[in-house]
């Protein structure tokens, strides 16, 4: 969609990020304001998709810069999905981190056929202690 802008690191309110996160599908503690709000202020790369003034997606990553990244969230709103957004916000994301730089990630149960489309390949060597909450 090439009215679609997208910006890197912008402070984002996290009404609109919950906004989004609810509009995309994605399942993340969107009652929970000041939790959104503390998941954006940790260090992290956040690179946001914006129709006009309206947040449409978001990618919130953490990373060294040097040798891996963990991109954490990966939202678009249902409104603007299957136009390329999501990998724009994967692309922008790959050309601030480099290219020694591994880009890792958990899919939701529901995207686990997105990611291989989109240049990623499945592991089998990962480990997890889930979150309580």
């Amino acid at each position: 969609m090439s009215n679609i802008s997208y910006r890197h690191n912008l402070p984002l309110d996290p009404s609109e990020v919950a906004r989004v996160f609810d509009a995309s599908g994605i399942t993340r503690p969107t009652a929970d304001l000041p939790r959104i709000a503390r998941m954006f202020a940790a260090p992290c790369l956040v690179i946001s998709a914006w129709h006009g003034d309206r947040l449409v997606g978001v990618s919130r990553s953490l990373t060294d810069y040097v040798f891996c990244c963990y991109l954490s969230d990966l939202a678009v709103d249902k409104a603007y999905q299957k136009q390329g957004i999501g990998q724009a916000l994967i692309a922008r994301t790959q050309a601030v981190i480099g290219d020694e730089v591994s880009l890792i990630l958990l899919a939701a149960p529901g995207a686990m056929s997105y990611y291989p489309v989109v240049g990623f390949e499945q592991a089998d060597n990962a480990f997890l202690i889930r979150r309580q909450r």
